[in-house]
């Protein structure tokens, strides 16, 4: 969900605010809608997930209603020690933040070939349910300008493994060498996270009027560059994990004053959310009092004009050529590869010119599917592959692990064996979790070693899914 700003200042750190005086300060602005805050404040936070079901079919758990592949567990496991996690199963994400799925739905967008921008994308929440919901041959730009959250999007991006996203880490006001570019923006904008109070206290603690203004200063810069990225005719999905109406529906009405029009996203009386209707705005609000989930609020804005459809390029032959890795994709694209570096990517190949342009503009991290990393004058499969959704399966042999080989394995360690030869995929529960390599009587280890367990004894109590563990 939208991620809670912090003061950069020197000067002493705000007083944490009470909820008391949160829900007297909300009450102000939001009327009635807010008795009961006090007591969810004060209350658990919900443990839920989103599944990636090209992976796994997911937990016999309650269903979390405005979300198909989201659910919600009966308390909080060590996530760290469930190979599962790190296999890009499921994505442990806020319940309120899946009403993106909501929006995605109402836009019409989801099942068409378009490209679409997560403009504020770390760490990743957003874009791998967007990556869900849209088209697998939509393209997926995911973008996020903090040199500190983009290891964490690439790599979640990479275990989720599905296919033409491009990661950038651009600054909005660089969307100026794109104009309406993007059919579909998204931006979950830095905020002053009063909805994310009752589970992060550092957030509590950064709260004052002073960051919300500077909050609303950032989410105003921030649209008007999105807005002008976005193509005539294209919706814009804005979100928060905040209540104040200065940086939600004040926002969002100023895009309405430059050309756009709010489409309702429907919402199930019985799911709790409130719709906001201020400033001629059409939204949704949730509170914790009302359902399960944490503070947040959605709208998705049209703007004016008729949207052009994307351009189709025809595939160029000398990129789409048997090996150099193709070999180990199954033909869900036409794929053309694209080196950069030490890396493969592989590509649709209608969108190998975009993505290209892509590089020449932005300052990009990551191409599309990673394909293969370059080892003296071969390529060898990218660590990453092993996750791709897209990956032949049959192409490589596999190595069954249980859950103790498995634990072993993503602490970097090697798995002993009688015979171990070439390459290999680590599965466990049927599920490719990375990339073995023969050694003889040992298979070596390829799991990258900035993903690696470090921790040495689990927080809490291991993971033990009730049925459903199958791969699909």
């Amino acid at each position: 969900m939208g991620r809670a700003a912090h003061h950069r200042s020197r000067r002493a750190v705000p007083v944490p605010i009470t909820d008391d005086d949160l829900v007297a300060r909300l009450r102000t602005q939001r009327g009635p809608e807010v008795d009961g805050l006090e007591r969810a404040l004060r209350s658990p936070s919900p443990v839920s997930i989103r599944v990636n079901t090209t992976k796994w079919s997911g937990p016999a758990a309650a269903r979390i209603p405005w979300c198909a592949t989201g659910h919600y567990l009966e308390e909080r496991p060590s996530f760290t020690f469930d190979p599962l996690f790190h296999a890009g199963a499921y994505y442990v994400q806020e319940a309120s933040s899946m009403a993106l799925e909501q929006a995605v739905k109402a836009s019409g967008l989801g099942g068409e070939r378009i490209v679409a921008l997560d403009l504020c994308a770390a760490p990743g929440g957003k874009s791998t349910h967007l990556r869900s919901l849209l088209h697998p041959d939509a393209l997926l730009v995911s973008n996020e300008i903090e040199p500190k959250r983009q290891r964490i999007l690439v790599e979640n991006l990479w275990k989720w493994g599905a296919a033409n996203t491009v990661v950038s880490g651009a600054a909005p006001e660089k969307l100026a060498r794109l104009p309406e570019f993007f059919d579909l923006v998204v931006v979950d904008a830095p905020c002053s996270g009063e909805g994310m109070f009752r589970k992060d206290g550092f957030a509590r603690t950064q709260w004052s009027e002073g960051l919300v203004r500077q909050c609303n200063t950032t989410q105003s810069h921030i649209l008007q560059h999105a807005w002008d990225g976005l193509k005539p005719g294209g919706l814009l999905i804005y979100s928060t994990c905040t209540w104040e109406t200065s940086e939600n529906e004040t926002q969002v009405a100023q895009l309405l004053a430059k050309g756009g029009r709010c489409v309702p996203i429907p919402s199930d009386p019985a799911w709790g959310m409130i719709r906001s209707t201020r400033e001629g705005v059409d939204a949704l609000r949730c509170y914790p009092h009302l359902l399960q989930g944490e503070g947040f609020f959605i709208a998705l804005v049209q703007k004016n004009g008729d949207r052009v459809p994307s351009p189709s390029y025809a595939v160029d032959p000398d990129r789409s050529h048997a090996g150099g890795g193709l070999e180990w994709l199954r033909p869900t694209h036409r794929w053309v590869v694209m080196d950069h570096g030490e890396e493969r990517f592989a590509v649709d190949g209608t969108w190998s010119r975009m993505v290209e342009r892509l590089h020449g503009l932005l300052p990009v991290l990551s191409s599309g599917t990673p394909l293969g990393e370059r080892k003296a004058d071969s390529w060898r499969p990218h660590a990453a592959l092993a996750l791709s959704q897209d990956l032949d399966r049959t192409a490589f042999q596999q190595v069954a692990l249980n859950h103790d080989q498995a634990i072993a394995y993503l602490r970097g360690n090697s798995i002993l064996a009688s015979q171990a030869q070439g390459a290999a995929l680590a599965m466990y529960q049927g599920i490719p979790i990375g990339w073995l390599q023969g050694a003889g009587n040992r298979w070596n280890n390829r799991w990258p070693s900035s993903w690696r367990i470090r921790v040495q004894q689990p927080g809490a109590p291991f993971v033990s899914w009730k049925r459903n563990t199958d791969s699909p």
